[in-house]
Formats: structure tokens, sequence, C-alpha cells
């Protein structure tokens, strides 16, 4: 008999026969012995006392199994739909104890991959069409501009600025596609910080170098106040575009003629890092909002931009362990304070 096809059912029955085969054995072999007819009769009795004592334990425990794996199947049809949570027993520890411990487990382990896929499909759809909306507009233009010049004649002077116009509309989709191709590489982890401990100045000088030009053109004083041998724990390269895309909006929303202020303070646990501006300010209910993906408010859609640059800062210093807090009143001026680790 193959032992891999035999089932429970069949296994007792062939444990009854041998069983009952060994109580005749062993009864004739005590006649046999003895030839005491009360003896045998006690050996057998005693024989059939036992074996009806083991089918009644066997049946009791394959009442048991039967009861548990039809439970066992319910519960886990219920936990891949997601309608039932197991339920831990305050039964003593036992094997089926044991078990029911380990599907809570497994359960948790589920629902946190199902929401954590949820949230990446949620993610993914947001980041879709995120991109959708904000590439309309760019590529509606490009193909205008592009039937002006093949359908129409213009002269060189409109065929110019029409390039021009076109070429712009370029450098706005190269921008968006770099800016999401960071973004998405520090989400996903591609890019890993490489924090160590370094002086600020260095840092506060490479973010300063790419919005020195646009201030002086638009006459904006910007003063600096960082102690040299300042230091805390970063990665120059990834920080410094964060405090360039703070102090990019700065010179963007400050006026001609404005002032930008840049303090440096060493605290306990952090190095505090204050960006404050002369600008338009933002209202109190915006200033939640301002961080996230593409935001920007109504009133500065006639300023260049795509409101990704504070999103981008703040995942670059949160994932340091740092964080960013603003202050503003609107028309009086802005105030980004950036908090770095120290070590």
């Amino acid at each position: 008999m193959n032992m891999r096809k035999l089932s429970i059912n069949k296994a007792c029955i062939l444990l009854g026969t041998l069983l009952l085969l060994a109580v005749g054995t062993i009864s004739g072999a005590v006649y046999l012995l003895t030839q005491n007819t009360t003896a045998v009769w006690c050996v057998f009795l005693f024989s059939l006392f036992v074996l009806l004592s083991v089918i009644c334990f066997v049946a009791l425990i394959r009442r048991k199994l039967v009861r548990f794996s039809d439970a066992f199947c319910v519960l886990l049809d219920d936990m891949l739909s997601g309608e039932a949570v197991p339920q831990q027993s305050i039964e003593e520890e036992s094997l089926f104890y044991k078990i029911n411990y380990q599907l809570g487990r497994l359960y948790e382990v589920m629902q946190e991959n199902k929401n954590s896929i949820a949230k990446e499909r949620a993610d993914l759809q947001e980041l879709i069409s995120d991109i959708s909306h904000q590439v309309k507009t760019p590529i509606a233009n490009l193909k205008m501009i592009n039937s002006t010049l093949l359908e129409q004649e213009v002269s060189a002077q409109k065929r110019k600025e029409f390039l021009s116009a076109q070429s712009s509309q370029l450098d706005k989709l190269d921008f968006l596609m770099q800016a999401m191709i960071k973004t998405s590489r520090l989400e996903t982890g591609v890019i890993s910080l490489e924090q160590k401990q370094q002086p600020v100045y260095d840092t506060l000088a490479a973010a300063l170098g790419g919005i020195l030009l646009n201030a002086e053109k638009k006459r904006i004083e910007v003063q600096v106040n960082c102690p040299e041998n300042m230091s805390a724990a970063h990665d120059r390269k990834w920080t410094s575009e964060a405090l360039f895309n703070i102090l990019d909006n700065a010179v963007k929303y400050t006026p001609a003629g404005g002032q930008i202020r840049i303090q440096v303070e060493c605290w306990e646990m952090y190095v505090k890092i204050d960006i404050a501006d002369t600008g338009i300010g933002i209202s109190e209910q915006h200033q939640g909002t301002i961080f996230k993906r593409f935001y920007r408010e109504d009133a500065v859609h006639d300023v260049e931009g795509i409101g990704i640059g504070l999103y981008l800062a703040r995942e670059i210093i949160t994932l340091q362990g740092g964080y960013i807090r603003v202050a503003s009143e609107v028309g009086k001026g802005s105030v980004f304070s950036v908090f770095l680790l120290r070590k």
C-alpha cells in the first residue's frame, strides 16, 4: 500500500483491524498457556476496553481536526478577501494556538503589503495626473507654434519670436523631466544621501551661487550671516540643491529692490538656517500646502515655475533627519527655517 495515498479514514480502519487481530492473538495465546477461560475473558475484555478507548480518542481527535480544518479554511478565505481578522486564542499554548498566532502575523503582513500596494498605486496615479497636467500646456503651445510655422507665411522677425517661444517651452519640459527624475530617484531610494559632518558655510555658498545673478538683476540685497566653522551632518550636493530651491523662490517672489537675509544658528541638536525675504508672503491657509508636488497659488501663476522646488527641498531635508518650518505674512514676506542634524 502506498503510504502517501493513505487517508485518515483508511488509517483508522487499518489500525482497528490490527488491534482486533492483536486482541484475538493475545487471547488465543493466553488460553493456550493457561487453559483458563476466565483469564482469557479478562484479557479479552481488557483488550476490548483499550481498543474502544483508542477508537474514542482517535474519533475525538479526528472530530477536532475536522472542525479546526473547516474553521481554518473559512478563516483563510476571509483573510484573503480582507473580511476577517484572526482572533487570538486565550487557551493554553498548544498546536492550535501556535497556528492561530502565526495566522495573525500572516494577516498583519498581508494587510501591510495590501496597504503599501494601495498607497503606491495612489501615489503613482497622482504622479501620472500631475505629469499629465504639467506637460499639457507646453505641448499644446509647441503644437500651436509648430502648426503656425508650417501652415502660415511669417516674417523673419515673427519666426524668430516663435522659435524663441518654442525654446522656452522645451526648456520648461526639460526642467520638469529633470525634476521628476530627481524626485523619483529620491522617493524610490535609487539615490542614497551621504551624510557627513561638514561645514554648512560651503553648502550654503554653493546654493547662493545659483541665485546671485538673478538677485542682482532685480536689485535684491542678499545678506548672509554664517560662521565658517559651523558644521552639520548632511549631504552637500543635495542639501545645497534644497537650499537653492528655497532661495530661488525667495528671488522669484520678492519685488525688485527687496531683501533676502540668511541667518545660521547652532542649536542643541540642530543647525538652523533661516532664509527670510521681503516678498509677497504666503497666506496662513496655504502654508501647509506649499510643499505639495506641483502646488502653486493662483496669485503667482504668472511667475515662471512648476511648483516642485519646495516639495523636493522637503524630501531632501526630511531624508536626512531634518525638517523645514515656514512663517509668513501676506505682503510682508516669508521666513523658511531649515533644520539639519548637528551630528
